[in-house]
C-alpha cells in the first residue's frame, strides 16, 4: 500500500502524510475506516515508530484522521471535504503556472489538451 523512498529529499513523515491523503482522495481509505496502527505501519515499512507518529499527528491536526483512545486512528467523516478544499486552493498556483506557460509561448491548445488528458485518464466516478 505505502511506498517510501528513503533516498528522497522529502522527509519520510511527509511521504506518509501525502500517501494517506492520496488514499482518502481516491477512495482507497473511506470515512470512518481505521488506518494501520503506528506499530504495524512502522514494522511494515521498517521505519521508526516516532516517524509514523509524527505523520499521524500532522494528519490529526489537519482533521484528516482522528485518534480514538484504545481503538486506534480513523479517517474522519470530513476528511475528503477538507482535502478537496485544500486542493481547490491550489487553483491559484495553477493560474500562475498557466501564466508562466503562456509567457513561454506554450500554446493554449497544448495546455488544454494536457488537462483533458488527465481528466480522461481518471476513473468515471472521480469527476
Amino acid at each position: 500500500m505505502f511506498q517510501i523512498d528513503t533516498m528522497s529529499r522529502m522527509p519520510i513523515y511527509e511521504q506518509v502524510v501525502n500517501q494517506l491523503e492520496y488514499f482518502v482522495l481516491n477512495g482507497i481509505l473511506k470515512e470512518g475506516e481505521q488506518i494501520p496502527s503506528v506499530r504495524n505501519l512502522s514494522v511494515d515499512l521498517s521505519i521508526n515508530p516516532n516517524t509514523i507518529q509524527k505523520a499521524y499527528f500532522e494528519l490529526d491536526k489537519r482533521g484528516i484522521i482522528q485518534s480514538v483512545p484504545g481503538r486506534g486512528c480513523f479517517v474522519t467523516d470530513s476528511a475528503k471535504d477538507i482535502l478537496s478544499a485544500k486542493k481547490r486552493e491550489q487553483l491559484a498556483d495553477l493560474k500562475i503556472l498557466v501564466n508562466e506557460l503562456a509567457l513561454a509561448e506554450v500554446r493554449k491548445e497544448e495546455v488544454i489538451s494536457c488537462i483533458e488528458e488527465v481528466y480522461e485518464n481518471l476513473q468515471p466516478t472521480k469527476i
